[in-house]
């Protein structure tokens, strides 16, 4: 499982010219699920992900958490987080996860984070959606679930 996380002073997902999840300050974390994936593995993730102390303190430190500072998710499924890009110039995607599979590994992700008690936005699964964002910082992270096990 793959998280690319950035901290944002907001974003959005838009479907068919549709806003269908849209967030003030806090983590927009785009979600690659591999076959490989599962419960364990998302909670894991999901608990790393939610501590994770990038926000800055009243000194400018970066030591406060998304729970600190009343942040707020949008989660955003992509497949393409997977591209294998070793051979040739077209990337492969046959490591990222079963549709049907990656879709529920999803779905549990954006439950766990609301029984956190975040507010937790999101888009659709499979969908051609479009992200908009103020990357605040910019701070990015990338959360492998191969390097944190």
């Amino acid at each position: 499982m793959i998280f690319v996380i950035q901290r944002v002073t907001h974003a959005d997902v838009t479907v068919e010219n549709k806003v269908v999840g849209k967030i003030g300050h806090g983590l927009l974390v785009f979600v690659g699920v591999a076959d490989f994936d599962n419960q364990q593995t998302a909670d894991k993730m999901i608990d790393k992900m939610t501590k994770l102390r990038i926000f800055d303190d009243a000194d400018g430190k970066t030591n406060l958490s998304a729970s600190d500072v009343g942040g707020e998710f949008l989660i955003v499924s992509q497949f393409t987080l997977y591209a294998d890009c070793k051979k040739g110039n077209r990337p492969s995607f046959t490591k990222a996860g079963n549709p049907n599979m990656a879709n529920e590994m999803y779905e549990y992700i954006i439950s766990e984070v609301k029984k956190k008690g975040f507010t937790v936005e999101h888009g659709i699964f499979g969908a051609d959606m479009k992200v908009g964002l103020m990357n605040d910082g910019p701070f990015t992270i990338v959360l492998d679930s191969e390097e944190i096990m």
